[in-house]
């Protein structure tokens, strides 16, 4: 591809320009309450040229009953997936929901978790598309472009990921500056519409990726979220950012605003993630629960 690449937000506009041979688009529209809610809606009016991948089966792996809500998938698995959908090293990657990118930043950091650096999130989602005068297509991808098997070479993970251990090991010094990205009334415990145990790991911060987009479902531009960033972490040391949710999508978000804002996110001096997030550490009553009234 000779055009520029994108590594975290792509506008509506950029995306209709690039080839379509050059760019993998990826419909990943999901319900938490509706599991056939993404397919349903791609199957009536997509971006053209879009491949639908479903949270639960294709940006999941298989549930154990103690490794949370949406464990993350096996890595080659996954990567033969995207091979199968035409992946080939040098291609843009685009992701695009209905939801303010939350679904789609999943897709941003599964792809770095395979070392695939040119992927980004549509930004304002399929919404942007259509508003800016553009078409949708009911035909399945397969019948508009011809997908050979991609050729596509993992590497490096782009990624620093903490496990529920690594944190629990931490709780007594505060080693990480843990960012909760669900709303507050869930981080606070007074709630808890998705899982078994209300409340949010000792020592956390809340910081609801609401926050991280303008009241047209677009994200704040970069000076305002680092600004944002930076008021929450004040001086806090980068590599001690750990970012979750309830299920390890939410905090997707999180961290790519702050990739959007310049913080550094990278594997060894970066923020980073519990992919677990709080359906895995709750589903352990060993481990400490916090609430805040």
């Amino acid at each position: 591809m000779t055009t520029p690449y994108f590594n975290n937000l792509i506008g509506a506009k950029a995306l209709h320009l690039l080839p379509a041979n050059d760019v993998l688009i990826i419909d990943a529209r999901h319900s938490l309450t509706d599991f056939d809610f993404g397919k349903n809606a791609y199957s009536e009016a997509h971006i053209p040229n879009a491949h639908f991948l479903n949270m639960e089966t294709d940006l999941s792996g298989e549930k154990t009953g103690q490794n949370g809500r949406h464990p993350l998938p096996d890595s080659e698995v996954f990567a033969d997936k995207l091979r199968a959908l035409g992946l080939r090293d040098g291609m843009q990657v685009v992701a695009y929901d209905d939801a303010a990118g939350v679904m789609a930043a999943r897709v941003w950091w599964l792809l770095r978790a395979l070392g695939f650096e040119h992927v980004a999130v549509l930004d304002g989602g399929i919404g942007a598309w259509t508003r800016a005068g553009f078409s949708l297509s009911a035909e399945p991808s397969s019948t508009k472009v011809t997908t050979a098997v991609g050729t596509f070479t993992r590497k490096t993970s782009l990624n620093r990921t903490v496990t529920a251990d690594e944190i629990l090991a931490q709780l007594p010094i505060a080693k990480f500056t843990l960012v909760d990205a669900r709303a507050p009334e869930r981080y606070r415990g007074e709630i808890e519409p998705l899982d078994p145990v209300a409340g949010h790991i000792p020592t956390a911060v809340n910081q609801f990726m609401i926050n991280n987009i303008d009241e047209h479902g677009y994200f704040k531009p970069a000076e305002i979220l680092r600004a944002q960033w930076l008021e929450l972490l004040d001086d806090t040391p980068m590599d001690t950012v750990v970012h979750y949710c309830g299920s390890g999508v939410t905090a997707c978000h999180n961290l790519l605003s702050m990739h959007i804002a310049g913080l550094d996110v990278s594997t060894t001096t970066g923020a980073g993630i519990y992919a677990g997030s709080w359906s895995e550490w709750c589903a352990d009553a060993r481990r400490p629960v916090a609430k805040k009234s």
